[in-house]
């Protein structure tokens, strides 16, 4: 529904034969709660998987404004399997980010991408809060450099396939966080199937994952940071990457149902009047402001996603911008199911219509850190500052 000016770059890439063909599937896959291993296998052919690499690397050298506008399009048309590759290509981004900055130091992960690796996001864990500045998981120094990770981690997408898990995990000591990327051969993990059968996103097949003293090399780690917030580059490319990416995939939820909406208000006939919703008063006033919701949320997805393209220096701003991005994208997928709901009428309903499926797919987005509470104490703190305690407020 709306251009983007990455539209003939993507097409060569998503055709409309391979996004339809994802689609078809897409029903069975949610019924039978399966993996689907067809989706990523096209999209491994065309290129799709190395999109971030550069093309002396093999890859198809995009930046984030473009695999945001390419994951607009997979999400509308399969959002289980968009959502499933964003997680691979969520460690894709901070590669490329950091390398946009000048830091090369996560190369292997576009060089392994083009060689066919598929990388898992393994950061989330039960009872985490503090995301990325702190973990459950226990990081053993190994000796010689390397570590071993022993802890739970959930919602790992691409569970069945995955060859790469990036890990993070905080030392005996509690002092610090050490990231790592595992190497699924090396062992010490356990994937559980029996933890997925959720109700929407199911063919993300997100198992939580055990780590059983997962030895990860020296050569494989890749940050040691102090334990609390920080301001390392590579917090930054993760928050950034897994933010935006996020926020594409709902952003293309949005979009679908917007163009559900509209195609019910032209098929659907008022019994009293004989014509068509779309000549509707009510109708036309729901759809008029789902497309003011969506234009808004295409110029802030856009303005983001630019930015990190372009090294934009934002300094303190760019977390709550990239917070409120994801926030407002699955805010307004919500909005804008909801309102295709109202138009289409009682046969979106029927869980054989694909708004069904969207409707509990879409619900997932408030389970994605950062969920609203967490945006709205972190966008207070931006415009308000800390919170005082007693002795400060009596001072």
């Amino acid at each position: 529904m709306f251009t983007s000016d990455h539209d003939e770059q993507i097409s060569q890439v998503l055709t409309t034969e391979l996004l339809e063909r994802c689609r078809e599937r897409a029903p069975q896959h949610d019924d039978d709660n399966t993996f689907p291993h067809q989706d990523l296998a096209e999209l491994q052919r065309a290129g799709y998987l190395s999109a971030f690499a550069a093309t002396e690397q093999g890859g198809l050298d995009w930046h984030m404004d473009t695999v945001s506008a390419a994951q607009r399009r997979l999400a509308a048309a399969a959002p289980a399997t968009a959502l499933a590759v964003n997680m691979h290509l969520v460690w894709n981004g901070v590669a490329r980010i950091l390398a946009d900055r000048g830091d090369e130091s996560l190369q292997f992960i576009l060089k392994e991408s083009v060689r066919g690796e598929i990388f898992a996001f393994g950061i989330s864990e039960p009872g985490n809060d503090e995301v990325l500045f702190d973990s459950m998981t226990t990081a053993t120094p190994d000796g010689s450099g390397g570590y071993t990770f022993t802890g739970t981690k959930i919602f790992t997408s691409l569970s069945p396939v995955w060859t790469r898990l990036g890990i993070f995990g905080k030392t005996p000591d509690g002092d610090q966080l050490v990231f790592g990327i595992l190497d699924r051969d090396a062992g010490g993990t356990a994937a559980d199937p029996s933890s997925w059968d959720m109700l929407g996103m199911r063919a993300t097949q997100s198992y939580a994952t055990r780590l059983n003293e997962a030895q990860v090399p020296a050569e494989r780690i890749i940050r040691r940071i102090p334990a609390g917030p920080n301001q390392d580059g590579l917090t930054f490319g993760i928050f950034a990457s897994f933010l935006t990416l996020i926020a594409s995939v709902y952003t293309g939820i949005a979009d679908r149902a917007l163009h559900l909406a509209v195609d019910g208000a032209d098929q659907r006939i008022l019994s009293s009047t004989g014509r068509a919703f779309s000549q509707d008063p009510v109708t036309r006033d729901r759809l008029g402001e789902a497309t003011l919701r969506a234009i808004g949320l295409d110029a802030q997805l856009t303005q983001v996603t630019h930015a990190i393209a372009t090294a934009k220096n934002w300094g303190a701003e760019w977390f709550p911008r990239l917070v409120t991005t994801k926030t407002l994208a699955v805010r307004v997928a919500q909005q804008q199911v909801d309102t295709a709901m109202q138009v289409v009428g009682g046969q979106g309903f029927h869980r054989r219509h694909e708004l069904s499926r969207l409707y509990r797919d879409v619900r997932a987005g408030g389970f994605h850190p950062s969920n609203e509470d967490s945006a709205r104490r972190t966008l207070a703190t931006f415009v308000l500052g800390p919170l005082r305690d007693d002795a400060d407020d009596q001072s």
